[in-house]
């Protein structure tokens, strides 16, 4: 999906704030909004790529304008009502009308402490036929676009560049985040600077990316 959500290599945003102090939040609401996310108990339907195409939905102008947590805060109550764990009036009053279908409760923050208990996230598969390319080969990303939730950067799309590695066979987020799977190898791509900004002729930069088979064609 090209939304606001995809700003790498585009111009007109001004320079890249940096902290010198990183800070894990600027507020305590931003914390207790991640400890809330984290507790949570899912749905069968919610995915890490199912969260992001719904944060993607965002419109351009609260994307662009809120706080990163108030973008998971939106996001999360969109998830609720979508899968009906909530209705729109329990998410604007904070008290629920209705239990919960079939879920088990939520995790406490003291079972967390004790436990240490961390969600682990593994996307890769066994491969059922071999790698269409290797290290060393010229590639051309596609200039696909995709209505849908895509980790092909729009910056990349149409530009040449070369296998570093070969990654395995890991879920592909396209398909993944609308509740079903497909798995594909993965590849560690190399771009020169100068291919994806004309201004960078003649400087050795590089930039990587973990690209999808799919998202791919020989150059």
């Amino acid at each position: 999906m090209d939304g606001p959500h995809d700003l790498g290599g585009r111009q007109g945003f001004g320079a890249v704030e940096t902290e010198e102090k990183e800070e894990a939040f600027h507020a305590l609401w931003e914390g207790r909004v991640y400890g809330l996310v984290r507790a949570m108990t899912r749905a069968d339907d919610w995915s890490i790529d199912w969260f992001r195409h719904c944060r993607e939905l965002i419109a351009p102008l609260d994307y662009l304008t809120r706080p990163y947590y108030d973008q998971w805060l939106q996001t999360y109550a969109a998830m609720l009502i979508n899968s009906g764990l909530a209705s729109l009036d329990e998410i604007v009053s904070g008290k629920a009308s209705t239990a919960a279908p079939e879920l088990p409760a939520p995790m406490t923050s003291e079972y967390v402490r004790e436990t240490g208990r961390r969600i682990a996230l593994n996307s890769e598969r066994e491969a059922d036929t071999p790698p269409r390319f290797g290290p060393g080969d010229r590639v051309r990303a596609n200039m696909m676009g995709s209505p849908g939730h895509t980790r092909l950067p729009g910056y990349l799309r149409g530009r040449c560049g070369v296998v570093e590695a070969f990654r395995g066979v890991h879920v592909l987020p396209d398909v993944s985040a609308h509740s079903a799977e497909q798995a594909e190898p993965l590849y560690t791509v190399g771009f020169e600077a100068a291919e994806l900004w004309p201004e960078a002729g003649g400087r050795r930069d590089r930039i990587f990316a973990d690209m999808w088979e799919s998202y791919l064609e020989g150059a």
